[in-house]
């Protein structure tokens, strides 16, 4: 591993390059913070995919990627003299040392769930009006659902046991069955949600992540779903003229790859 001089060195050569592109690239120059958001948005989901891959080479580069995005916003930052990258560096280092009194303060905490609860106290001591403040609008809805469980958690607002939540879990299924079979679709799709919202809150408890469990099942059943595509083709029939049995046979042949 590099040493701390060299990490150093190397954000140095990195801020450089910055620097230059800024200044003689057609494209960097004509860059905004609006601009780069959605690409930025596009590179946190390659790091996700990456990360769930575990391909730790694709993970540094995707890393990088993040890391040029927060270079480039400091230095459109500092054109308008609103704030450079030390200025970010400092705002979140203050912010680790304000929220974390159990290390550079007197507070004690017995666990993780101490942090977590102190963590949120404190974001509501700084003028946070809510807990929710800290969700984005934008989250897609199953890992905006995640993050409310939690951060209401962190404030006590929470079941005690896993049974109690697979109770709910019953219950709402009971009324998502019972909508289905009224026909009221608006109706339906809200206990639908219901339903989700519960199941979110019960990965919670099992320490499952619920964005990626599902994000498993879907690479899952991509692949096995591709392993029949490539069967189909090899016989040369094309699925839509395969009858379910037929393709069933390659879906149990995925399975056991």
């Amino acid at each position: 591993m590099n040493s701390r001089q060299d990490q150093l060195k190397a954000f140095d050569r990195l801020l450089t390059i910055m620097d230059e592109l800024r200044e003689q690239c057609p494209w960097d120059k004509k860059q905004t913070m609006e601009t780069l958001r959605h690409l930025t948005i596009e590179e946190t989901y390659e790091l996700g995919d990456a990360i769930l891959d575990n391909d730790l080479d694709e993970i540094k580069k995707e890393l990088g990627d993040v890391l040029l995005h927060i270079v480039f916003y400091s230095k459109i930052g500092s054109e308008t003299n609103d704030f450079d990258i030390a200025d970010v560096c400092h705002s979140i280092c203050e912010k680790l040392i304000s929220r974390h009194p159990h290390i550079y303060g007197d507070v004690k905490v017995e666990d993780e769930e101490d942090v977590k609860r102190n963590w949120e106290n404190l974001k509501l001591k700084e003028g946070k009006k809510s807990v929710l403040e800290g969700v984005p609008k934008s989250l897609p809805a199953l890992v905006k659902a995640n993050r409310i469980q939690e951060k209401v958690a962190g404030v006590g607002f929470d079941w005690e046991a896993p049974n109690q939540v697979w109770e709910k879990v019953e219950e709402e299924l009971a009324e998502f069955k019972a909508e289905v079979q009224s026909g009221n679709q608006d109706a339906i799709e809200s206990e639908f949600g219901d339903v989700m919202f519960s199941m979110v809150n019960y990965a919670r408890f099992l320490n499952v992540n619920p964005e990626n469990a599902l994000e498993r099942t879907n690479k899952k059943f991509s692949k096995r779903f591709q392993y029949l595509e490539e069967k189909a083709q090899a016989i040369n029939k094309p699925l839509k003229d395969m009858s379910l049995a037929e393709m069933d046979v390659f879906w149990e042949e995925a399975k056991s790859l």
